[in-house]
């Protein structure tokens, strides 16, 4: 079984050095490349001011958050859910600098130490996948939605389960997945975000039947060929079939 977790959070500001908080946590559960409807979010009391650049791109406020858990009542909770799994995340230095600051202050207030996320999940951070795959292109989420044909007109704003699904279908679309529907195992809350209810999945291309074209069906393509080829005045689609 592979289990890989899309994750993503909301700050109250950019760099840790000055004291910025997680306010939010989103994760979409994924497993041999299925989403399961196992998701996590968690929005979190900071103790401190959102800067107004934030506030601008997630909308989370504090008068929302002031009735939300402290990092450290959520710690132990979020700690098994992720451990073991391959985390994928969308410039992951970010958030994975944010989740170990979290973990350095709850060892501090509680004297409960837990490893840093590094050493008990693998990263896998899709931003430097991305750059890979379209080098000296734009590798914004926005920028793959768009590249990739992913319908994100519902992100208005940022959220990080909102974020985490959408990364699901990009990571998907960038390491050879397909996209169908498939309602099965996708919880209610995970279609209320995804009101198309499409997800990607593998299909097994040695199960595909493949059925040729009798002569009957060969000798009207190729009337069609010479009909097309007589009114546009080229003949280069033969060459395919010498």
């Amino acid at each position: 079984m592979n289990r890989q977790i899309l994750l993503d959070t909301e700050t109250t500001g950019l760099e840790t050095k000055d004291g910025h908080r997680i306010i939010e946590i989103g994760c979409v559960e994924m497993i041999d490349r299925k989403m399961t409807g196992n998701d996590y979010q968690q929005y979190i009391q900071p103790d401190r001011e959102i800067d107004p650049e934030a506030l601008a791109v997630h909308g989370i406020t504090q008068e929302f958050l002031a009735d939300k858990p402290r990092f450290e009542q959520i710690t132990q909770t979020f700690i098994e859910y992720i451990q073991g799994a391959e985390l994928i995340i969308h410039n992951a230095p970010f958030d994975i600098g944010f989740l170990n600051y979290e973990l350095d202050l709850h060892y501090q207030k509680t004297g409960e130490k837990f490893e840093h996320l590094e050493t008990i999940c693998t990263i896998t951070d899709s931003l430097v996948m991305a750059r890979n795959r379209h080098p000296g292109q734009r590798n914004s989420l926005d920028a793959l939605c768009k590249r990739y044909d992913i319908n994100n007109k519902h992100r208005t704003l940022h959220g990080a389960l909102l974020d985490s699904q959408i990364l699901g279908d990009v990571y998907l679309a960038m390491t050879g997945g397909q996209v169908a529907l498939s309602l099965s195992n996708i919880s209610e809350n995970s279609l209320t975000n995804n009101a198309s209810g499409i997800r990607p999945l593998t299909i097994n291309s040695d199960a595909l039947k493949v059925i040729k074209a009798n002569q009957e069906e060969e000798a009207m393509h190729i009337e069609r060929m010479n009909a097309i080829e007589k009114t546009s005045g080229k003949d280069s689609w033969k060459a395919l079939f010498k």
